[in-house]
């Protein structure tokens, strides 16, 4: 859970509060939960909200790139990828994630690390599916920039 919040907020000390608060959270609202899915889930929602009020409470606006070009969809950048094979460390693909933009590396962590999909992203954090699907989209192309340096 510590290495989800880590994921969003970047920064150790804030992870560590938002685990804290995110326990607090969840154990002040035990007696809701229904058992519709397993309680580590419930758990790692209540964490990943945790987290992301945090960034909003530093007043950090979580910025997306809405300058898609008119003849540019998501679906047109996913062609654009390139098919040669990169080999990356973990460790190289952690640093290249902090540095993403906010908007980007929470899109990619939630989707990629956390396994959620556009629609849970897109209910998370307040935007829409098809915005969740384009960050993603840019975020992968921007860690590959990154990473390619």
């Amino acid at each position: 859970m510590f290495t989800v919040a880590l994921r969003i907020v970047k920064q150790h000390a804030l992870a560590e509060d938002c685990m804290q608060d995110a326990f607090i959270k969840a154990f002040a609202q035990l007696g809701q939960f229904e058992y519709r899915s397993s309680f580590g889930a419930w758990l790692k929602r209540i964490v990943v909200n945790t987290a992301i009020d945090a960034i909003r409470k530093q007043k950090l606006e979580i910025e997306f790139d809405t300058d898609l070009h008119e003849t540019e969809s998501p679906t047109e950048i996913e062609t654009q990828d390139t098919t040669e094979e990169i080999c990356f460390n973990v460790e190289r693909i952690k640093s290249a994630m902090l540095l993403l933009p906010d908007g980007y590396r929470i899109v990619l962590s939630l989707i990629l690390f956390e396994g959620y999909d556009h629609d849970e992203v897109a209910a998370i954090l307040a935007v829409s599916s098809s915005t969740s699907r384009s960050q993603y989209t840019r975020a992968r192309h921007r860690l590959l920039e990154i990473l390619s340096k």
